[in-house]
């Protein structure tokens, strides 16, 4: 469902914009996905934050175990 609402962005964006896209595009279908973009890279950094830190947590163990089995390779 669309609920319709009112934004205030600068001159300098809106020009942007239409200089980028043109007139012709649906200036809320624009908006909309640029937002919705956005809010899904924010999403994945989140995530990405989230499995760095369980990452650096375990790094020496991980480290260690890599270390292991790359002992058990032979020589080229």
């Amino acid at each position: 469902m669309k609920v319709k609402t009112s934004i205030t962005l600068s001159e300098e964006l809106l020009h942007s914009i239409n200089e980028l896209f043109g007139r012709q595009k649906n200036m809320s279908e624009f908006i909309e996905k640029a937002v919705r973009d956005f809010i899904e890279r924010q999403a994945r950094k989140k995530r990405d934050m989230a499995d760095l830190k369980i990452l650096n947590k375990k790094a020496e163990r991980l480290n260690r175990e890599a270390e292991d089995v790359l002992s058990y390779q032979a020589d080229l």
